[in-house]
């Protein structure tokens, strides 16, 4: 090749680098109008992870690690509070800018305990409880969601349960109850069950109401809480399962390791959700 004809290449291969990044991008903008992007996963916050921590300690966390909604344990705000401190405690969750939408997970064990849940919830302003009602209870549950418009999630408790070990124990119960009553998805305790996850949000969609996330060391009972991303639960296919059956709920991440430290670990575990939430949204 002359010097003159490498010149014209070198001038023509500058000229195609440089318009190429504006193609790619007018492409991209085409793509985002004829594809736009569906609606975003919503993440939050169940206050068991801080339970070792003060509600005041619980909103600084929270808010530091960028969530907006909140599930409150009686850990922060005990079942036997008096109207006055139930309504003082969720003013102040709600001053600092976050979306107390429930509380749990609580255990309804009588007639007396599902009431007090209930009349806990509206006082705290919440729409939902995350709940463990017996099973003998979920008529009176029923009654109760249809006058308060309060909803109830039932939480799958994995192997050790006796009453609802994986969510399809629970569906099974409650498929022809109010559609107020649902399931609390808690994806660590259905995978140590040997439930797949992203089967399981597909299965049971049309009553999922809420979700705990986490991550796990074993698909067995021997299975431990870890941190996002480095257990064995495929967090893409799980994601883009909530994505495709259009999952609007939020899915409140409940970290159950290091109980006296767990920043580090929720800061990792929000991070990598994050992450892969940018390259699946």
């Amino acid at each position: 090749m002359t010097r003159t004809k490498r010149r014209d290449f070198l001038k023509f291969a500058a000229a195609g680098l440089g318009t190429a990044p504006f193609i790619h991008l007018k492409n991209s903008r085409l793509n985002r109008k004829a594809f736009p992007p569906k609606k975003p996963i919503n993440l939050g916050m169940a206050s068991y992870t801080f339970r070792e921590f003060s509600l005041e300690d619980t909103i600084r966390m929270t808010k530091r690690l960028g969530l907006k909604r909140i599930v409150l344990k009686s850990f922060h705000l005990p079942l036997e509070s008096s109207p006055e401190e139930i309504t003082a405690a969720a003013s102040k969750v709600r001053e600092a800018g976050l979306d107390l939408y429930g509380c749990g997970v609580v255990y309804m064990n009588t007639p007396d305990e599902v009431s007090r849940a209930f009349d806990y919830a509206q006082t705290a302003g919440m729409t939902m409880i995350i709940g463990v009602p017996k099973p003998k209870l979920l008529k009176l549950v029923e009654q109760k969601v249809q006058t308060s418009g309060i909803k109830v999630a039932i939480h799958n408790h994995g192997p050790e349960d006796k009453l609802y070990p994986t969510p399809g124990h629970a569906y099974d119960l409650i498929q022809n109850l109010d559609k107020g009553i649902g399931l609390c998805l808690d994806i660590g305790y259905a995978q140590r069950s040997a439930v797949d996850p992203a089967w399981a949000a597909a299965k049971y969609a049309d009553r999922l109401l809420d979700i705990h996330i986490k991550d796990v060391t074993s698909p067995t009972q021997a299975g431990t809480t870890i941190e996002i991303g480095r257990g064995i639960i495929n967090i893409p296919e799980f994601l883009k399962a909530l994505i495709k059956i259009g999952y609007q709920g939020t899915t409140a991440l409940e970290f159950e390791k290091d109980g006296q430290d767990p920043l580090p670990g929720t800061a990792e575990s929000v991070g990598y959700l994050r992450g892969v939430l940018d390259t699946i949204q």
